[in-house]
């Protein structure tokens, strides 16, 4: 449920800021008892929103995760069109768009760290009373 929240804030937050407010041209919701759900929403001004949730492995205790998968697109000011698409489930957030930034490349492990992470994993810890 946290990236519906920031959308919601978000477009709330422009909504509040236009000098009219900007009318919902549809909006559809669906809650089933099997924990499952869908949201669809379009404004005025062309924001459209989509979500949609299940829940994972329902009654397994530690293995029930609700996983969402939703969708948004709007204008910015400058004229561009944004689509940000995300997956939410028990390993965490995933955002894409194509106007998020990127993560620079991995840097290469320096060569006396390689070799020292090389030596550990041929050398393993077998004194059992001085371990963590």
């Amino acid at each position: 449920m946290y990236p519906r929240t920031i959308i919601l804030l978000t477009l709330t937050c422009m909504a509040f800021a236009a000098d009219k407010p900007i009318p919902i041209i549809s909006q559809t919701q669906d809650i089933s008892p099997d924990g499952s759900f869908s949201s669809r929403w379009e404004t005025g001004n062309g924001i459209i929103v989509q979500e949609d949730g299940v829940l994972k492995n329902p009654g397994q205790k530690d293995a029930e995760a609700e996983e969402v998968r939703g969708s948004a697109s709007w204008t910015a000011p400058d004229g561009t069109k944004i689509n940000l698409g995300w997956l939410a489930n028990e390993n965490g957030a995933n955002f894409q768009g194509a106007h998020l930034p990127t993560p620079p490349p991995p840097q290469p492990i320096p060569p006396l760290i390689q070799r020292a992470l090389d030596w550990i994993a041929t050398h393993p810890y077998k004194d059992e009373k001085n371990r963590l």
